[in-house]
């Protein structure tokens, strides 16, 4: 092909993007590229389970998680996110009457951040982009659950109690066959009823190739990417009337494998989540695995 080709075919790309929803990662919502007057809905499905215990109790924890998020587009450079969680938490354990549940469902803590583009370079066939974002976790989840057993344990609750701030930098890198992103924050916790979650530094990192179709042309209903990300989360100990939990907090770092199918409006992805390293703290669990299944429509607004 020559140049001039090149060129007519890069811009037939382009426009196509422009009508088709885009890549993005998986696992992070950071990073979601979101236009002005767009607005994005991304509904997900978590499935995690840890069961690598290391006491005679044989913990065996499942979460189920649906996490409905929005995203809004008010400036060429500004959007707003708002994540609302719904939660559902199982802890079977030993005890000395045998085995018991201890499970707790409902509504969690919802999380609203904004993110604004300070570095933006477009070229034919490419963008880079470099934003900050900063937010507020907000304790609309309940905190004070009871079972057969009494209170439950703070993990299992719906939600924290605790007002928590989070911010960070994301950046990202997209071209007409693969996008990269990454971003890297802090989430700072408070106090709710003389307890507190460790602070929270994470990291995750998501890179999309294109592997249908091959070639670029006309007539092509969407696109599939494969998707590998990866995710570290390293977390304090927990306090409890101001003394530390030693079985709380820890690092883990997971390596994903997925795929998306982008379509005109929408996108249908799914993912795997391996654990490569998780050392919680003392005697804390072990994750085993975690599964993400999604969908993601593309709105516009009349402004």
């Amino acid at each position: 092909m020559n140049n001039r080709g090149r060129v007519i075919g890069i811009f037939a790309w382009l426009g196509l993007l422009a009508s088709t929803a885009d890549a993005g990662p998986i696992t992070f919502l950071t990073a979601l590229p979101v236009a002005r007057a767009q607005v994005i809905l991304r509904g997900q499905y978590f499935f995690i389970r840890a069961s690598d215990d290391p006491t005679p109790q044989g913990r065996d924890l499942t979460v189920q998680a649906v996490p409905i998020a929005a995203a809004v587009g008010l400036t060429p450079r500004l959007a707003v996110f708002g994540i609302i969680p719904i939660v559902d938490k199982s802890l079977d354990v030993g005890t000395p009457g045998g085995r018991r549940t201890l499970s707790a469902s409902g509504l969690g803590d919802v999380v609203a951040f904004a993110r604004y583009t300070v570095v933006a370079v477009d070229r034919v066939g490419s963008t880079f982009r470099i934003a900050p974002f900063g937010g507020v976790k907000i304790p609309t989840g309940d905190d004070d659950r009871a079972g057969e057993l009494g209170r439950l344990p703070r993990s299992l609750q719906p939600g924290s109690g605790s007002w928590d701030g989070l911010g960070g930098v994301v950046v990202s890198v997209q071209t007409t066959q693969w996008e990269f992103d990454a971003d890297a924050g802090i989430r700072k916790t408070t106090d709710a009823d003389q307890f507190r979650f460790g602070n929270q530094a994470f990291a995750d990192a998501s890179f999309q190739y294109r592997v249908w179709p091959r070639r670029l042309g006309g007539g092509v209903p969407g696109f599939v990417y494969a998707v590998v990300e990866t995710n570290v989360v390293s977390q304090g100990r927990s306090q409890a009337g101001g003394v530390a939990d030693p079985d709380s907090g820890g690092l883990r770092w997971d390596v994903d494998l997925g795929l998306q199918y982008a379509a005109v409006n929408y996108i249908v992805e799914g993912l795997v989540q391996i654990p490569v390293a998780d050392n919680p703290n003392g005697t804390g669990l072990r994750s085993d695995y975690r599964v993400v299944v999604g969908l993601r429509w593309n709105l516009s607004l009349p402004f």
